[in-house]
């Protein structure tokens, strides 16, 4: 049984971006780059890292750049639990395919990382209007037809096709909530699991992508109580959120774990309750993002000793 003290927690490396200082790519970046931006995650006394696709595209990497960063993982001495896609569906119209062999090379790559879950998503790349607005979620994405059933029926086959290949690995495949996809609230993301029916697929129930919109979302913890169950992966973050009920305006902003309107205390014990043994990954956006990263992985690990863990 995972305890408060060994529970894989990490860090997400999204808040280093995709290239170098100078704007290299960090696929071609050298490894020295990626061994500085780890190494400050092991300096604020972190032992798991995801590196994210937003950072490092783990399935582009050749054998020898793949060999070099495993090289790199050891000397910062991190751990990789996981690994996480970002804005790479594999039902993107122009590059899902593309897409989805990406993800094939990642789960391959798992074991040897020591990864025991690959987390995918449907959402697609930022649109022009979200880059220049001052938080993206404030300008409309992308939207997954749900009235496509063609779309749909592929997007389960494709899932299904990654999930058979993780599972001959031992891997889980997990599928990130993410608003206006065809996992975008509880409903839908436990009918879309519910529809691949495989045993190693479970929800990512990064509910913080709907906490922080600016539009009417279902209650908080109802939303949780329909998810968990089906839960194996966890991006964890969190946001303040008001509603003016004279004017209909909403403000989000984010927030440590601790201090935002989600109640993590209470739904990291339900989680725990219903069976919950996968893996946290911390995320922030906006500030020192690696730093509240850091203050929500001691935050976890509290309530998971006050859980009796």
């Amino acid at each position: 049984m995972r305890t408060a003290e060994n529970w894989p927690v990490a860090a997400n490396m999204l808040s280093f971006g995709s290239t170098t200082p100078d704007g290299i790519p960090n696929v071609d970046a050298p490894a020295e780059s990626w061994r500085a931006q780890l190494q400050q995650v092991a300096d604020l006394g972190f032992t798991h890292v995801d590196p994210t696709d937003a950072w490092l595209s783990i399935g582009e990497l050749s054998d020898a750049r793949f060999a070099e960063l495993l090289a790199v993982l050891k000397e910062t001495g991190l751990s990789v639990p996981s690994v996480s896609t970002t804005r790479r569906s594999v039902i993107d119209a122009a590059r899902g395919e593309d897409y989805l062999r990406f993800g094939h090379t990642i789960i391959d790559r798992a074991p040897e990382l020591g990864a025991e879950v690959v987390n995918f998503g449907f959402m697609q790349a930022l649109t022009p209007a979200q880059e220049r607005a001052l938080w993206f979620w404030l300008a409309e994405g992308h939207h997954d037809d749900l009235d496509d059933k063609d779309a749909y029926d592929l997007a389960v086959r494709r899932i299904r096709e990654l999930a058979d290949h993780a599972r001959d690995l031992g891997v889980q495949v997990s599928l990130e909530m993410y608003e206006d996809t065809y996992i975008g609230t509880p409903d839908l993301a436990v009918r879309f699991v519910q529809d691949v029916d495989r045993d190693n697929v479970g929800i990512n129930p990064d509910l913080g992508n709907l906490v922080r919109l600016h539009r009417p979302i279902e209650d908080i913890p109802t939303m949780f109580e329909k998810v968990l169950p089906l839960t194996n992966f966890w991006h964890i973050k969190n946001y303040t959120r008001d509603e003016d009920p004279a004017t209909g305006a909403y403000a989000t902003h984010p927030t440590p774990l601790v201090q935002g309107v989600v109640n993590y205390r209470a739904v990291i014990r339900r989680a725990l309750e219903l069976g919950f043994e996968g893996v946290f990954v911390c995320e922030h956006y906006g500030s020192d993002s690696l730093g509240v990263a850091a203050i929500n992985r001691e935050y976890i690990r509290e309530v998971l000793r006050g859980a009796g863990r």
